[in-house]
């Protein structure tokens, strides 16, 4: 399920990109990317659906957050139900420990004029750019990776030709969830930065520091 291949350190950054599945033989996948350190210390992978995955996920982020100080940002892929479990990891995010990543415009701004779309749609214009820019942290060696698995479904990552076009994916009996998923959270590299939350020191504060006849110092 979740495989960790280091010690979390204060102050990182992680950015987890998460592949849905709806079953049967399909795996779901999460990739947790530090940006801080650019390397993948955990890795999520069971042949589970993405509400055992999400329930899986919830704790392990507020975990992260406990460790590094700074709420990890997820992105699921909106496909296979991912879209209804963005919106479920909303309301289970009681603690405000961890973030929900928006799909952007084509300028890479959130969208003013239409509702919040939380997580990652992968579809036939976004998956050719974000395989290509995954390859390319990959050749020149901007990611270090730890897990066997994903190194693995890299191997078996083969582009075949289509009707129309020529087409990126795992070979047949292969997987590509957790190429997909890590492809995500390179996407989030790119355009994510950490929300610091500063909540040691004020408690260890005498009260008559804490406030004032105007409020707070």
């Amino acid at each position: 399920m979740f495989k960790q291949y280091r010690k979390l350190e204060k102050g990182e950054f992680i950015l987890i990109g998460g592949d849905t599945a709806s079953g049967g033989l399909d795996y779901s996948a999460s990739q947790f990317l530090s940006k801080t350190k650019l390397d993948v210390p955990i890795v999520y992978h069971s042949q589970k659906t993405t509400t055992t995955m999400v329930n899986d996920l919830v704790p392990k982020m507020e975990e992260i957050f406990d460790i590094t100080g700074v709420p990890p940002i997820i992105a699921l892929e909106r496909n296979n139900g991912g879209s209804f479990e963005m919106e479920r990891l909303a309301m289970l995010n009681r603690a405000n420990k961890f973030r929900l990543y928006v799909e952007k415009g084509m300028a890479g701004q959130i969208e003013q004029s239409e509702a919040k779309r939380y997580g990652w749609t992968t579809s036939s214009s976004t998956r050719p750019k974000m395989l290509e820019d995954l390859k390319n942290a990959i050749d020149n060696k901007l990611i270090r990776i730890y897990d066997k698995q994903t190194v693995n479904e890299m191997f078996a990552f083969i582009v075949v030709q289509t009707s129309s076009s020529w087409k990126a994916q795992a070979e047949k009996h292969a997987h590509d969830d957790l190429i997909m998923s890590l492809a995500i959270a390179w996407q989030l590299y790119q355009t994510e930065q950490p929300e610091q939350v500063f909540t040691s020191g004020i408690e260890d504060l005498p009260d008559e520091r804490l406030f004032s006849s105007g409020g707070f110092y």
